[in-house]
């Protein structure tokens, strides 16, 4: 795993080295994913995971409790008002020198959402987030990303307490387009086992992952006694129509103003259920995966 450090000076300009930039994208083409060492403050992360903590029993307390494929898995968004959105999370200026790099003019930001692995969780099938924008049957090659996935996590990761399993170089596979099934066939799972096999990172937290959105993934258990909170965003092209926009209240908009990175937002006054807006995916009672 490419895994970026930024030094002092680094630091201090709030920008990567065009040496880095360049690291990380080739990173990205090549393996689908790169990782961005220390670039959240942990005592942001603190505040986030001690409220996301707090909020688990009330997504798990709702009939419809929003699993992903089985129980324990469950998606878990952060909360989108102050005093709980900080700028090295949503508009993180390393991040956002990697992902303008790789989608180009018109950055966007057009999730904020996550999910937490539960203490005794279940293997999720391996997927894509999203396939190819095109039907595989008419692509001869995979084409460039319109979309990354940049995750945060709130404590250290580590196998134990349930790291992605990471599929390297799966963003280039042809096996999933529009309209497709996510998840992966054994028999190409099998396949690509004997290429390339997949791992589980261990990083500590204040890091950031950006990956593309294809890259074949999977949630794993988590062994330990602690919930592993994990806070999600999807940098997408400009170009690309993703679909409704990200509500934050009123009051925030200039938190949002940024040069290069714009933010799919729309601001209200009232309330926002953020507790009853995430949905499962792929759950029903008894965690069976639909077909």
């Amino acid at each position: 795993m490419i895994t970026i450090q930024l030094d002092d000076r680094e630091r201090s300009n709030r920008t990567l080295s065009a040496e880095n930039v360049r690291t990380s994208v080739r990173a990205l083409r090549e393996d689908g994913f790169v990782l961005l060492e220390d670039v959240v403050d942990a005592a942001h992360l603190d505040v986030l995971h001690e409220r996301m903590i707090a909020d688990i029993d009330a997504f798990r307390g709702r009939p419809d409790a929003p699993y992903n494929w089985n129980v324990g898995n469950l998606q878990q968004d952060p909360p989108p008002f102050p005093p709980y959105l900080f700028a090295d999370v949503l508009l993180n200026p390393f991040a956002i020198a990697v992902t303008s790099a790789m989608l180009g003019p018109g950055l966007k930001n057009v999730m904020y959402g996550g999910n937490t692995a539960l203490p005794g969780d279940q293997r999720q099938p391996v997927h894509s987030d999203v396939g190819h924008l095109w039907p595989v049957s008419v692509l001869e090659a995979p084409h460039p990303p319109a979309q990354l996935v940049l995750n945060v996590l709130t404590v250290d990761v580590s196998p134990a307490n349930g790291a992605t399993e990471i599929w390297p170089g799966t963003h280039r596979e042809l096996g999933v387009g529009v309209g497709d099934d996510i998840k992966i066939t054994p028999e190409r799972l099998a396949a690509r086992r004997a290429v390339s096999p997949p791992f589980q990172p261990t990083f500590r937290r204040g890091s950031m992952l950006i990956r593309d959105i294809r890259l074949w993934h999977a949630g794993m258990p988590n062994r330990t006694s602690a919930p592993r909170p994990m806070i999600a965003m999807v940098h997408a092209s400009g170009w690309l129509d993703t679909g409704r926009p990200l509500l934050f209240p009123t009051g925030t908009e200039s938190f949002f103003d940024h040069p290069v990175l714009s933010t799919a937002a729309r601001f209200t006054a009232e309330p926002i259920d953020y507790i009853g807006e995430p949905q499962g995916f792929e759950y029903v009672p008894g965690g069976m995966v639909t077909t």
